[in-house]
């Protein structure tokens, strides 16, 4: 019961970040620009692997070529179908990474002006961005390599009778919203100056929190644009989580930041 007592607390930080940008809706337009880039990026390419899916295919599967009209055409469109269907699962799971990424200068502003809401903002962990670019990157590299890990072999499950249609998709749920909470919680992790190692520990102990907030984002995010609507209220949920759940600071009046001050506005 304490376990999806804290998978439930997960879901509803998204909801409190919700409630931060509906109330700040400034930030929620500047948090807006990356994601409507990231977005324009990953449609442009899920379009142009849609429309030339089945020639890939084609490409790919040279051997069918001697084989009946009506057999090879079933193949690679059943291959086609796989192909886009990666390519769209790939798309969610590596949306939030590319995001913040390229947005990494708004979304540090975001994810401070909501903890500044909160208290007083941890200071002294912070990197140049001339710095704080690179290691983003490789950090995102390495949770992509550790997602694609799990993913790849839950993508030839999912051909499994039964299991493929039952049991694969929530396992993939699970490890894919996992991996969003870790992305998500990156800036304010590392405000605490908390390296990568640290952060997965840290996640690792609050399992059913971070899945319960990444997975409730991983099914919005397969909606088409609401990756990018969602995408402030994200950035802000994940502070927020941080902040009260995973690492509350301990400020001078001996409080843990749990409650908001009354903020000064945008």
């Amino acid at each position: 019961m304490g376990h999806f007592r804290s998978f439930l607390d997960g879901i509803g930080f998204f909801f409190q970040g919700l409630r931060w940008v509906a109330r700040y809706p400034r930030w929620w337009l500047f948090g807006l620009i990356p994601a409507l880039i990231a977005f324009i990026l990953y449609a442009t390419g899920l379009y142009f692997l849609g429309t030339n899916a089945l020639d890939i295919a084609a490409w790919g599967t040279p051997f069918a070529d001697g084989w009946s009209e009506a057999t090879r055409t079933a193949l690679r469109a059943v291959v086609g179908l796989a192909l886009f269907v990666a390519g769209l699962i790939l798309s969610v799971v590596t949306f939030t990474a590319i995001t913040l990424i390229l947005g990494d200068p708004f979304y540090e502003k975001l994810s401070e002006r909501v903890e500044e809401t909160y208290g007083e903002v941890p200071t002294g962990y912070d990197l140049p961005l001339w710095k704080s670019i690179p290691r983003s990157i490789r950090d995102s590299l390495i949770t992509l390599g550790w997602l694609l890990l799990f993913t790849i072999p839950l993508f030839f499950l999912g051909f499994v009778p039964v299991i493929g249609q039952t049991v694969v998709p929530v396992l993939g749920a699970l490890v894919s919203g996992f991996f969003l909470t870790i992305e998500l919680t990156t800036l304010a992790l590392e405000r605490r100056g908390l390296a990568r190692r640290s952060r997965f520990g840290l996640l690792r102990k609050n399992k059913a929190p971070a899945l319960g907030f990444g997975v409730l984002l991983f099914l919005l995010f397969l909606i088409p644009f609401v990756a990018v609507i969602a995408m402030p209220a994200a950035v802000a949920g994940a502070a927020i989580m941080v902040r009260t759940r995973l690492a509350p600071p301990v400020l001078p009046a001996g409080r843990t930041g749990e409650s908001p001050r009354v903020d000064r506005g945008v």
